[in-house]
């Protein structure tokens, strides 16, 4: 009040003393305020569209860029080796992808609609292939042509969306430029303003200089401060009202733009907080752990008092508290877990099918009775909370609570409510998108933390049937070798004839029961090897063999079946020792397999070749036949245990489907490598490749015929 008077009667002086130019005086002091109203609200507006509309546009249509290339990266690792994590990270990347580009939209210049729209189609052009490339098969030639139409399609959308940034850049450039042309217009204008009153009266200059000028210099200063960076610089409200109004103004901008900075500092740190969670969330794969990590890191980020994770129960009507943290103890103990109640399922899946965060301001006014809460999903908004929950809320003293639903797709997971006990901490809106977020990336984790946890216990199960597979081959094999040695044993007196002569009927059949017993036997001991490769115990006594030992002597061993069937049998073998560190035992068996396959998928004067070579400091052993070969379509299975080819089936030639599984099993425990080229009806080949020894070894073991 006693600024006023002295205004009042500054003001009656100076219209007794100045008449007409008092009044031009008035006029002038007027529009100096009035100018200086107007620069600070006009500036205010500019950097409230800055702040509001611009700058988070460029900041998120930045971010999509990095989305759409970290989309990239982790399609072309995937299509490189093949690792279905990084495809699990091009699908998240590719989900998040949407809301980001609502919030360009949101929050860009009408004039920037056409480049948006070209910037989604071309994004949306990149994830259509990108989601063909997730289809296709890792280092294919099909994966190599999607990756480059991929990369054509995101530098299109790059290109789109540097034009979009550059534009975005411009524009806030443009409105920093006519905010400072602003300050600086209105600057000037005060200063002209200010001669005018001095040159219309030498009289009044000095309390002309002390009731308008001064104060007017300590807003020119006060702004020049906060123009260099000083964010505490004020101005002292003084003089008559006009400059008043701009002091109040200049303070009101200042802490606008203190408002606006802390409003960053919070998002970035709270972007920060969010970025910390996700990874220690992703480090883990234990569902328990996940949960732990959840709770312990949500609320320490988002500074709650409590946080708690309901997750969903099966087909139960609540949903319980999975865990519980609080700001004075951490994660509860789990009898203080238990005791808190849970939520209604339906109230969970009413809250995700929204897909909003559910808030309340003030819960105190919702826990006497049962009133129905606004925008409450399900029960809670039509009869209020049940009397249990609003017991243990009133306990705990909830004050602000934020809900955010979890899921996956249409699946609802549970909730996460974060909720604080003081009435001066509501929830910021930064704060709750933080939320939201994290809560995405939550339901993510637990999701992959579930199917992890699936996938173990179903390899624990695959892999005790297979351990009980093998158990009943071995055992079986075993129990049919005493049988099967009798048989044999009986067949041979029978043929010695001690029991008495034999008729030539008899002779023939002794002849079947001997080649079935043959049959058996090599089957039984085809799936002893098969055990004992499964479970480990084959193993191999390795020492220097001359290889073209072991194919005479096995090719002297295949000849009777050879000519039996009129089947030609021909060998290729070097004059040079071809010497390699190796089971002989085994070696035998590989060529015996692959020597009467070869005679036995020949029709007659077909002709079987076996071939020994040195190669690139290898020995390459190769059997080639003309007999029925094998259809295209089914090479890749020929490795596979008890698989035959549909032709062998037809014509009904005997076999077990072992041989090339065992033979390519030695050949990989000697360190080498097997090879098959066939073509139906022309033949096959079969080639193995085995790393020698020295050229001249001192010794070398022959199998003994």
């Amino acid at each position: 009040m006693k600024a006023g008077g002295v205004i009042g009667s500054e003001r009656d002086s100076v219209g007794r003393r100045l008449n007409v130019a008092f009044g031009v005086l008035i006029v002038l002091i007027a529009l100096v305020g009035a100018g200086a109203v107007t620069g600070a609200l006009m500036e205010n507006a500019v950097q409230d569209r800055i702040a509001d509309r611009v700058q988070p546009a460029w900041a998120a249509n930045m971010r999509l860029h990095h989305e759409a290339v970290q989309m990239q990266r982790s399609m072309r690792g995937y299509l490189l080796i093949g690792d279905p994590d990084l495809l699990d990270d091009y699908r998240q990347a590719r989900d998040g992808y949407p809301d980001l580009l609502a919030v360009v939209r949101r929050h860009a210049t009408s004039g920037m609609d056409s480049s948006l729209d070209r910037q989604q189609a071309q994004l949306r052009a990149y994830v259509h292939i990108a989601d063909q490339q997730a289809k296709a098969a890792p280092r294919s030639e099909q994966a190599v042509e999607l990756a480059r139409k991929g990369s054509a399609a995101l530098e299109r959308f790059s290109s789109i969306n540097r034009q979009l940034q550059d534009q975005l850049g411009r524009e806030i450039q443009r409105l920093q430029d006519r905010s400072d042309t602003l300050v600086t217009v209105g600057t000037a204008a005060l200063a002209v303003l200010v001669a005018a009153a001095l040159a219309l009266s030498l009289l009044t200059a000095r309390r002309t200089i002390r009731g308008v000028v001064a104060p007017l210099r300590h807003i020119q200063k006060a702004l020049g401060r906060l123009a260099a960076g000083e964010h505490s610089a004020r101005v002292r409200p003084e003089g008559p009202r006009e400059t008043w109004a701009v002091a109040e103004s200049v303070n009101q901008l200042a802490d606008e733009s203190d408002r606006l900075r802390r409003i960053e500092q919070n998002r970035s740190r709270l972007g920060e907080v969010a970025r910390q969670t996700g990874m220690r969330i992703r480090e883990r794969l234990a569902v328990e752990e996940v949960l732990d990590n959840v709770c312990a890191g949500i609320g320490e980020g988002l500074d709650a008092d409590y946080v708690f994770l309901l997750l969903c129960d099966g087909d139960s009507p609540l949903v319980p508290v999975a865990r519980a943290w609080s700001a004075d103890k951490g994660l509860l103990p789990a009898d203080e877990q238990q005791a808190l109640p849970g939520i209604p399922a339906e109230v969970v899946q009413d809250h995700y099918y929204q897909g909003t965060t559910w808030l309340v301001p003030d819960l105190s006014g919702y826990l006497a009775d049962t009133r129905p809460v606004p925008g409450a999903p399900g029960s809670f908004g039509e009869i209020g909370l049940p009397e249990a929950n609003r017991a243990a809320s009133a306990q705990l003293g909830l004050h602000a609570v934020m809900v955010v639903p979890l899921g996956v797709a249409d699946e609802p997971l549970g909730a996460i409510c974060l909720a604080r006990t003081r009435t001066d901490r509501p929830w910021e809106s930064v704060e709750i998108e933080t939320a939201e977020s994290m809560a995405s990336g939550v339901a993510r984790a637990l999701h992959t933390s579930t199917l992890y946890e699936h996938e173990k216990h179903l390899v624990a199960e695959l892999r005790a049937l297979d351990q009980a597979k093998s158990d009943f081959l071995s055992t079986v094999s075993h129990e049919l070798r005493t049988p099967l040695t009798s048989i044999v044993g009986y067949i041979e007196l029978l043929e010695d004839e001690d029991t008495g002569p034999l008729t030539e009927p008899q002779h023939k059949m002794l002849d079947v029961i001997a080649r079935n017993a043959h049959r058996l036997r090599t089957l039984i001991e085809d799936l002893l090897t098969l055990s004992r490769i499964e479970s480990g115990k084959y193993t191999s006594r390795k020492k220097p063999v001359d290889l073209r030992h072991l194919v005479a002597s096995a090719v002297d061993a295949i000849r009777p079946a050879a000519e039996a069937a009129s089947v030609h049998l021909d060998t290729d073998c070097p004059d040079r020792p071809l010497v390699c560190e190796a089971d002989s035992d085994q070696l035998d068996r590989v060529l015996m397999n692959l020597l009467s396959n070869a005679v036995k998928f020949t029709p007659h004067e077909g002709q079987v070749r076996v071939s020994a070579a040195q190669q690139d400091g290898h020995a390459v052993i190769s059997v080639s036949d003309t007999g029925i070969g094998i259809p295209t379509a089914e090479q890749k299975q020929l490795f596979t245990r008890f698989f035959r080819a549909s032709n062998a089936n037809d014509a009904a030639i005997p076999g077990t489907g072992l041989g090339l599984t065992i033979v390519r099993t030695i050949i990989d425990n000697h360190g080498g490598t097997t090879e098959i080229h066939s073509r139906e009806g022309q033949g096959t080949t079969v080639t193995a490749r085995l790393p020698l020894t020295s050229p001249n070894p001192p010794t070398a073991t022959t199998p003994t015929p």
